[in-house]
This record gives C-alpha cells, structure tokens and sequence, in this order.
C-alpha cells in the first residue's frame, strides 16, 4: 500500500505493508478516543513527477499493461507528468487540504505484481524528491 501524507509543507509518500481497512480503523479509533472528527472518502489523489526521469516510460509501459484507470499519468507540460491514484482520504474535515490518502493496486492481480508497481512508484517519487531539491 501507499500512503501520501499531505501536510503544510508538501507531501511525503511512504510504502507500508498495513492492510488499509486497518489503518483507516485504527484512526477511526485514535480520534473517537481524542473526541476529533475524522473525514473519510473514496476518491483520487495526484502528485508530480519531472517528465525527464528516464524510468518514468518504464512506468507509463507496466500501467498501460497492467493496470488501466487505477493509476493514470497525465502530461502537465513539457515538465511534469502528473500520477493519478485511486484510494482513500482521510482528513479531519471535508475541505481539507491536508490528510492522508491511501491507495492499494488491484487485488485482481498477484500480491508480487502489485507491490513491483507500488515499489516503483515510490522509487520514482524518491527519484523526484532529489531530482526537484538538487540544483540545476
């Protein structure tokens, strides 16, 4: 599973082998015993990617394959291509703009299949991460 934390100062995305029903169970119980509201949704979450990571066809080629509208990149401009992905989020209202966004690859293929995905997909966005902060 992937899990994008968006907070004040950007987003940090980590890979976590927690079942999500149980992630989004344990918050549920976290903030009814703190007496917090919690907001949860289906729904779609997005981040960017520089277009010149050369991995990013490799990418592009095994969802093209593999995994249809789960997962969608979508070309911002000559810069950046955007990664669309479908989950839940998680936040303490409903207009938030920050929470957590969880997302899991289709059950409908091999468990080895969908974390090779979710693995490169958080290997590219560590890729970013220095790619983005490292000057030019």
């Amino acid at each position: 599973m992937l899990k994008l934390n968006y907070t004040d100062v950007g987003l940090y995305m980590e890979r976590t082998m927690t079942n999500p029903e149980l992630l989004i169970a344990q918050r549920v119980l976290l903030a009814m015993r703190l007496g917090k509201t919690l907001y949860i949704e289906p729904g779609r979450a997005s981040f960017l990617l520089p277009a010149d990571i050369p991995e990013l066809k490799v990418l592009e080629m095994a969802l093209h394959q593999e995994y249809g509208s789960v997962v969608t990149l979508i070309a911002v401009d000559e810069d950046f291509v955007e990664v669309g992905l479908s989950g839940s989020w998680i936040a303490e209202d409903k207009d938030a703009h920050e929470g957590m966004f969880l997302t899991v690859m289709s059950d409908s293929l091999s468990e080895t299949l969908r974390e090779r995905i979710e693995r490169f997909i958080y290997k590219l966005w560590q890729m970013s991460e220095v790619h983005i902060s490292s000057p030019a």
